[in-house]
C-alpha cells in the first residue's frame, strides 16, 4: 500500500503540482480513506518528502569513458524531454511551489543538485581537468538551463544545443573529445518536431513511469 500511495502521489504531484493536489485527491485516486493514507504518511508534508526522497537516486554506474558519460547526460535529458510527460525538474518545482525555505523539500532539492554536480566533478577529476569544481558547476548550470528551456519552449532538441556548449567547455579545459555522433535518419525524420507534452505519450502508464527518471 505504501508503494501504491507513493506511485499515485508521484504521478499527481509531478503532473498537476504539489499545491494543486491534496491528500483527499491522492486517497480517492487509490480508492482508500484519508485515515488509511495517514497510517502510512501522517501529513501531506511527510508525503511530499517521501515523494521527493524516492526520486533522489544516484545515476547508475557506467564503464563508459568519463567524457562519454558527461555528454551522455545531455543525451538522456533529450530523451526525457521527448517522452511527452516532462514537467520540469520535480525538485525545483517543489521549491518553487512550496515557497518555504525551512521545508525539507529545499534540503532534498539542494542534495539532488549537489549530487549531480559532484558526479560531474568526479568524472572531470578522472579526466585530469585543472579546475574540476568550476567546470562541474558550469556543466550543472547547462543541464539546468536545458531543463528550464525545454519546459518553456517545448523543444527536446535544446538538450542538443546544451551538449554542444558542454563540448566547447570541455575542449577549452583540454579534454580530448569523441566526434559527435549523427542520429540515424529513422530516429529523427526531417521536419519532425518532438514536442514536450504529447498527450498520447502522457496517457501511456509505462511511459509515465519512465518519466520518473532523474531529470534535473
Amino acid at each position: 500500500m505504501r508503494e501504491r500511495i507513493l506511485d499515485t502521489a508521484d504521478r499527481l504531484f509531478y503532473g498537476q503540482g504539489i499545491r494543486a493536489v491534496g491528500v483527499d485527491t491522492v486517497a480517492a485516486e487509490i480508492g482508500i480513506s484519508k485515515r488509511t493514507l495517514y497510517n502510512y504518511f501522517p501529513s501531506k508534508d511527510a508525503l511530499i518528502v517521501a515523494y521527493l526522497s524516492r526520486r533522489l537516486r544516484p545515476l547508475p554506474p557506467s564503464d563508459l569513458p568519463p567524457v562519454e558519460q558527461i555528454l551522455g547526460n545531455f543525451e538522456r535529458l533529450e530523451r526525457t524531454f521527448a517522452q511527452g510527460v516532462f514537467r520540469g525538474c520535480p525538485f525545483v518545482n517543489a521549491v518553487a511551489e512550496l515557497k518555504e525555505p525551512a521545508h525539507a523539500a529545499n534540503r532534498l532539492a539542494l542534495e539532488f543538485k549537489e549530487q549531480r554536480r559532484l558526479w560531474f566533478c568526479d568524472l572531470l577529476v578522472r579526466l585530469k581537468v585543472k579546475d574540476a569544481d568550476t567546470l562541474a558547476m558550469q556543466l550543472q548550470i547547462l543541464a539546468d538551463g536545458a531543463i528550464a528551456t525545454a519546459l518553456v519552449r517545448g523543444e527536446p532538441e535544446v538538450a542538443v544545443t546544451a551538449a554542444k556548449a558542454a563540448r566547447v567547455l570541455l575542449e577549452a579545459a583540454g579534454v580530448k573529445l569523441p566526434k559527435p555522433s549523427k542520429p540515424h535518419p529513422e530516429e529523427r525524420p526531417q521536419g519532425a518536431s518532438r514536442r514536450v507534452g504529447n498527450s498520447q505519450t502522457a496517457a501511456h502508464p509505462s511511459r509515465r513511469r519512465a518519466a520518473r527518471g532523474s531529470s534535473g
